[in-house]
Formats: structure tokens, C-alpha cells, sequence
């Protein structure tokens, strides 16, 4: 974008109000690239009304429709701004495959690497309150930091005052070591974003393991042998983590799931692979959540879904910077409702 369409852009986004929202005391949001719905788990917990999804993967679309009562809509791409109902919040978790350290890395070379553009184009026209977007943690350095920067500049120039962060659930109570950005933008102007300073306790991976799991799960004896002939754990229960160079080490957490990992990239005490269930408790989902998909498809899920806890953290940021501003249209209940939201 040239400065002078950079400028231009600045000052429609400032001339042009956020749609009327409505009087409802609830917050609202969309979730775009939603997976199985790990941002609409955080966003029900508090409190927000999910009113509009999006992906394009059909096996997940079940299991979102199965569990949230919403079948997503497919491909944002081909979506109209118009289609999309006013919001709150709008909640993204965009393909992360172009960034991660098990794809290519090949940024906005990858044509899923510029879908951010699509929640650009979504936000000028909806004008959300406030963004929250998630990436892998090579999203800040892939193209030298430019793919980041690009879309910080480009919330920005729509009106946003903008942040961002690498959190890792670790610190979020989960026994998984996923290191996410987090992108953070409001209308509402702040000077220090409240990022959460303090870490919750992990929960034990003894806690998030099944005392039975089926037999499927066990990998042969061949790969027991050769995983025991070249590590030997410290600790059990652990998971052994085995690298893109064949290197082995395990800890009392598991290191990230992924969508496109080897099947034995992972294994509890080098003997077996996570189970569905205890794939999505490592994401910090509810055990309420209902399996619908194969063992290869719950594998893909769960590595593409978001940390819950880690991205309820983030929405409760927003929500806290929403809060301390007046909202035009809603209506004194609904002011009410979301200051006692805003408490982070």
C-alpha cells in the first residue's frame, strides 16, 4: 500500500463508526478458520455469544457442528463482508502451515499465508471492537519479521491500536510446550495492552492420561526396541518427542502437537501414541467435547486447534480494554454486563 492509501485508509477508518451492534448484554463474536472450535470454548466460558464460523475443512466442520450447534460456513475467501453478521469480537486462528516449523516455512509464498488479508478486509468493513489472532511462534521471524509486520501495519491503518505477544501454554496450566503469537487490536485506543503477567500452575500429565487406553494406540515392539535402544527417560510418566532429525527426548509435558507430524512423533513413555481424548486435554479442552472423527483426523484436529486457555487469556485482554470505554448503542445493561467481564 502506497503512504498516501496507507493515509487515506486511516482516515475512513476513523470517519466511518462501527456498525450498530444491538442491545443484547452479551458480547458477540465470529470465529474464522475455526477448526473444531478451541476459540469458540474460550469465548463460551466467558460469556461471549459465538454467532458465525468459518473453515473449510469438512471433518472439522462436523465436529463443530456436533458440539456448538453451528455448521461453519466454508471458504472466507468467497464470504461477503455483507454476509457476516455485526460483531463484537472477531476471533481468527489462520492457517499457520506457511510459518510452522513442520511445513516449509514458505510465509506469503504460500497462498494460505495471506489469508490474514481476508480478516483485514472483514474488520474495515464489520469494524469489530476488538481482534484476536493466532499464529505459530515463527509467524515473528519468518521473511525476517515482515509477515508480522505487515499485519500489524495493516490493522493499524484500519483504525486499531494493536499488540502482540509469543505465549506458550505451559504457562497456562496445560502440560504442552506450544508457543503461539498472539495478536491483540481494539478500536479503543490503550497504552499497555493487559497482558496476563502471572503463570497457572501446570496441570500433572499423569492427570491428562487415560488409565486405559485401547490397544490401537500401542506402537510395535520393533519401535519400542529401537526408541529404548537410543533414550532413556528420566521421569514417567513422560512424552518422548522425537524430532524432524531423528533425535529423541522426553519430558514430563509434550511438546506441540502437530497437524502434519510423523505418527510416532510423539509417544507416552516411548510405548504409545496420545490418545484422541487426551490430545484434546492437552489443548485444554473440556472432556464434554464429543469425538466424531477417526484417530488420523482427531491427530489432525487437535494439532491445528488453539491452546484454550492460553487464547481465553487474550480475550479476556480485550475485553478488559473494551470495558473501559463507552460503547455506542448499547444500553446501560449491556454497559454493566461488560464491565464485569473486563477483569483480568
Amino acid at each position: 500500500m502506497t503512504l498516501y492509501g496507507k493515509f487515506d485508509a486511516m482516515i475512513d477508518a476513523v470517519l466511518s463508526p462501527p456498525p450498530k451492534r444491538g442491545e443484547s448484554d452479551r458480547l458477540t463474536c465470529i470465529d474464522l478458520f475455526c477448526g473444531i472450535g478451541g476459540f469458540h470454548i474460550a469465548a463460551s466460558n466467558l460469556g461471549l455469544d459465538v454467532i458465525f464460523a468459518s473453515d473449510i475443512d469438512d471433518d472439522a466442520c462436523a465436529a463443530y457442528n456436533h458440539n456448538f450447534g453451528i455448521y461453519p460456513m466454508g471458504d472466507i475467501v468467497s464470504i461477503q463482508a455483507s454476509d457476516i453478521p455485526n460483531h463484537d469480537i472477531l476471533l481468527a486462528g489462520f492457517p499457520c502451515q506457511p510459518f510452522s516449523i513442520i511445513g516449509s516455512k514458505r510465509g506469503t509464498a504460500d497462498s494460505r499465508g495471506t489469508l490474514f488479508l481476508e480478516i483485514i478486509r472483514i474488520a474495515r468493513v464489520k469494524r469489530p471492537l476488538g481482534i484476536i489472532i493466532e499464529n505459530v511462534k515463527q509467524l515473528a521471524t519468518t521473511q525476517h519479521g515482515a509477515v508480522l509486520r505487515r499485519i500489524l501495519d495493516d490493522l493499524e491503518s484500519i483504525g486499531y491500536t494493536v499488540d502482540w505477544r509469543i505465549l506458550n501454554a505451559l504457562d497456562f496450566g496445560l502440560p504442552q510446550k506450544r508457543e503461539r503469537v498472539i495478536i491483540v487490536a481494539t478500536l479503543s485506543k490503550f497504552d499497555k495492552f493487559p497482558w496476563p503477567t502471572e503463570k497457572i500452575p501446570m496441570i500433572p500429565l499423569a492427570d491428562i492420561l487415560e488409565k486405559n487406553p485401547d490397544q490401537r494406540h500401542f506402537v510395535s515392539e520393533r519401535i519400542r526396541a529401537k526408541r529404548r535402544a537410543t533414550h532413556t527417560a528420566k521421569v514417567s510418566p513422560s512424552i518422548w518427542h522425537e524430532n524432524k532429525a531423528g533425535h529423541l527426548s522426553s519430558y514430563p509435558w509434550s511438546c506441540a502437537l502437530r497437524a502434519g507430524a510423523s505418527y510416532n512423533y510423539l509417544l507416552v513413555d516411548g510405548e504409545r501414541r496420545l490418545t484422541p481424548r487426551e490430545m484434546l486435554r492437552l489443548q485444554g479442552f473440556p472432556d464434554s467435547f464429543e469425538i466424531v472423527s477417526n484417530d488420523s483426523q482427531a491427530r489432525k484436529q487437535t494439532g491445528n486447534a488453539v491452546p484454550v486457555p492460553l487464547v481465553e487469556a487474550a480475550i479476556k485482554g480485550v475485553i478488559n480494554v473494551i470495558g473501559r470505554y463507552e460503547i455506542a448503542g448499547r444500553s446501560q445493561a449491556a454497559q454493566r454486563a461488560l464491565s464485569a467481564r473486563a477483569v483480568f
